[in-house]
């Protein structure tokens, strides 16, 4: 069979993340959400997302077809429901659609389909802030699938192990000298990624391929580092997608950063309010401030922003794509893509410079910026001229 992720009717709500990616390739536990169906369903997919990002994703239609809500995250019951899907048949969620199979070229009516309930419980992110709050169920969930029937690698005696049972280390991987405490949460720590000495880590969580604990960094709270990854400092309930970097000290809390983002050394974002009131955060798609039910909340930020040194971040800020600020005192907590400046004024970043910049920090990670990615970028800076007064 034939399985296609598409966005659903969640992608504008999931932004500043999907203006570079699919919802599908979000990251969220220890695997993006692509990386678990093609998992559990041991086969390749592709994906029906924007246009301008089709060229990078690319959808692959074949005769027969089955189309997945990429929101929904697998488990092994919806996978049996998936897998057993008819012609002319849909699964789902309460109102919203979770599957359905497709033949080439067929017009879908689900009017004109057999609906099947899902009855069982089914993780799903809606808003960007699910990423994080929904982090903790997502890595136990990815943890368990990932390591059944399996041995970890041997963990060196020089750490201080806390049920060392909810501990897994890939080939690869390294610990040297430091607390891991999987008491509240599984550890995993993928291939050739590396906890240098000091640290100190208390689970849930999941250090990806290639990524870097540097030394003495406090990480605790459901947090995520993906694939080539360098950390340090303090973390807490937070996912950070590949190739970023927090590398120093400073707090980091509640938060999601984007790929190819690097946050200076001592910058802090804040995750609660002084006066313990629910955050407020920028939505993209009411182009308003709303309601995330939440008491705490810190910092979304895109692919390929930055910050300087000592920058300080407000309860619920979001960042868009390519920002840099970098001048002192508290930027406002909804900063447009393409953004150069903080606290004082912004001007736009053009994409001339941002692609050189993008150039060589993708480069010294052996990652080619190619058109597609100019092209993706290109239209972000078009489609968020609207959000800059400047």
């Amino acid at each position: 069979m034939n399985y296609i992720l598409f966005d659903g009717t969640v992608r504008d709500s999931l932004l500043p993340f999907t203006f570079t990616r699919p919802v599908a390739d979000i990251r969220i536990g220890i695997l993006t959400i692509r990386e678990k169906w093609e998992k559990y369903l041991n086969t390749t997919t592709t994906t029906v997302t924007e246009d301008y990002l089709s060229e990078k994703f690319p959808m692959v239609e074949m005769d027969e077809n089955i189309l997945i809500n990429a929101s929904f995250l697998p488990n092994k019951a919806l996978v049996r429901k998936i897998a057993s899907l008819q012609e002319n048949e849909a699964v789902f969620k309460d109102e919203e659609v979770i599957a359905f199979y497709s033949l080439e070229g067929q017009e879908v009516d689900f009017s004109t389909f057999k609906s099947i309930e899902f009855k069982e419980d089914v993780l799903r992110i809606k808003n960007t802030w699910d990423i994080f709050s929904k982090n903790g169920e997502a890595l136990q969930a990815d943890f368990d699938f990932l390591t059944e029937g399996r041995k970890s690698a041997p963990i060196s005696k020089t750490n201080s192990l806390i049920k060392p049972e909810n501990i897994f280390l890939e080939a690869g991987a390294s610990v040297e000298y430091s607390i891991l405490n999987a008491t509240e949460g599984p550890i995993y720590l993928g291939e050739d990624s590396e906890v240098w000495e000091g640290s100190l880590v208390r689970g849930a969580f999941a250090l990806c391929n290639n990524a870097v604990v540097k030394m003495g960094a406090k990480i605790y709270g459901a947090t995520t580092v993906g694939p080539f990854g360098k950390v340090c400092g303090e973390i807490s309930n937070s996912v950070i997608f590949g190739y970023s970097s927090k590398g120093h000290e400073g707090y980091l809390g509640n938060a999601v950063l984007g790929e190819w983002c690097n946050i200076g050394a001592d910058s802090n974002n804040s995750n609660l309010k002084n006066n313990y009131a629910k955050v407020r955060i920028w939505n993209y798609a009411s182009e308003k401030f709303e309601q995330t039910g939440l008491q705490f909340c810190g910092l979304m930020m895109g692919d390929h922003s930055k910050t300087a040194i000592n920058t300080m971040f407000n309860t619920g800020t979001v960042i868009g794509v390519n920002a840099n600020i970098y001048v002192p005192g508290f930027p406002r907590n909804f900063i447009p893509s393409f953004s150069w400046g903080g606290a004082s004024g912004f001007s736009s970043y053009q994409p001339k410079k941002a692609f050189e910049a993008a150039k060589v920090m993708m480069a010294r990670r052996g990652v080619t910026f190619d058109d597609k990615e100019a092209n993706i970028l290109n239209h972000v800076f078009e489609f968020t001229k609207k959000w800059r007064k400047y």
